[in-house]
């Protein structure tokens, strides 16, 4: 079950003045994923689905986290991104 401060850093994320780089996008979408659904269960994109391969290896990289920690990398990383 999601934590208030996780769902509070969702609300969050969507309303940064700046538009996150691609690679800290990227890390919002893994500690989400990871926090939500655990290790992927999925597999890997097609050949040419460069943006769902970059979203799925990330996710990938952070396999064995467990969801409270992703949860709480992800918080941390919204607070920087409003720093």
């Amino acid at each position: 079950m999601a934590s208030d401060a996780f769902k509070d850093a969702q609300v969050r994320v969507n309303q940064l003045s700046e538009r996150p780089s691609n690679d800290d996008l990227l890390k919002l979408y893994a500690f989400y994923k990871q926090a939500t659904e655990g290790d992927v269960n999925t597999e890997r994109p097609g050949g040419f689905d460069f943006k769902g391969n970059a979203k799925w290896d990330a996710w990938k990289k952070i396999e064995g986290t467990s969801a409270d920690s992703a949860e709480s990398q992800y918080i941390t990383l919204v607070n920087q991104l409003e720093g």
